[in-house]
């Protein structure tokens, strides 16, 4: 591997990663808002979804809160993947992909920071937030009996107030599983893992909206999000008069997405794993 598709050492991507993430957590807070005011954009964003036909949130809370077998798991998923696949897809590309490393870590910083932009100036209330009139169930209160988390989404008990719960748009639950998607589709030698990649993001997008966290709308956004962070990250490493982004990525005019070519890095189908 040429030293210019080394990544960084360890330690040095970790402390980034741990700043990047701690200067993310600390603004969610920060960018608390107007709790009225994120309850007027859910109630907008509602409005908008049902004018086109796009309001799938109701009909699936409703499923995930008549069917305990359905509910429980899908809380499960929120409560958790989120925070155990991604570090985990970071490492994979660290250790087996390191010459693609660096422009995934790249495109998943730069998007989460354009995620934070969007809470400060789009507080929004969760579907589960809303009036109960509104007819939404808060799943994850409702079967908190059955993990860790109390009534303050993902969060544990007794740690509600370390979070920032109007929050919701974008979505990042949604926007990090399509980053992992793609990084294992594209990177991915196991068909399995490629099929996971494909399965990953579509399931988060259901479960976001079946335990009442966030509107399609959210989902869109954060996918919307990822596909702006990308295009951030290209810019921000692309190297002039090259066709070689920063980490491996080789792409040609026009390519939204990087294209996997052969590389002295690649490893057998065990790295898939």
């Amino acid at each position: 591997m040429t030293e210019r598709h080394r990544p960084t050492r360890w330690w040095a991507e970790l402390l980034l990663l741990g700043l990047v993430y701690g200067a993310y957590s600390g603004g969610r807070l920060l960018a608390r808002g107007d709790v009225q005011l994120a309850v007027d954009h859910g109630l907008a964003i509602l409005r908008y979804e049902h004018m086109l036909g796009m309001d799938f949130e109701r009909p699936l809370n409703r499923l995930f809160t008549d069917q305990a077998w359905v509910g429980v798991p899908a809380d499960f998923v929120y409560a958790s993947l989120h925070y155990l696949v991604t570090p985990v897809v970071l490492v994979w590309m660290y250790r087996r992909r390191p010459a693609h490393y660096r422009a995934a870590r790249t495109w998943l910083v730069a998007s989460t920071l354009l995620g934070l932009v969007g809470f400060t100036f789009l507080p929004t209330c969760p579907p589960r937030l809303l009036d109960a009139g509104h007819g939404f169930t808060d799943t994850m209160a409702q079967f908190s009996s059955y993990g860790w988390w109390g009534a303050e989404a993902s969060a544990p008990r007794g740690m509600g107030s370390f979070t920032n719960q109007y929050a919701a748009m974008p979505s990042l639950h949604v926007g990090w599983a399509l980053w992992c998607g793609v990084l294992l589709y594209l990177y991915g030698r196991r068909p399995l893992v490629k099929a996971f990649g494909i399965a990953y993001p579509l399931l988060t997008t259901v479960v976001v909206m079946g335990t009442a966290n966030h509107y399609f709308f959210d989902a869109v956004a954060g996918a919307a999000v990822m596909g702006a962070g990308f295009l951030l990250a290209r810019r921000l490493v692309f190297r002039r008069g090259t066709r070689i982004v920063s980490g491996g990525w080789d792409t040609s005019a026009g390519e939204l997405l990087p294209a996997q070519r052969p590389s002295a890095d690649d490893d057998s189908p065990a790295a898939a794993r």
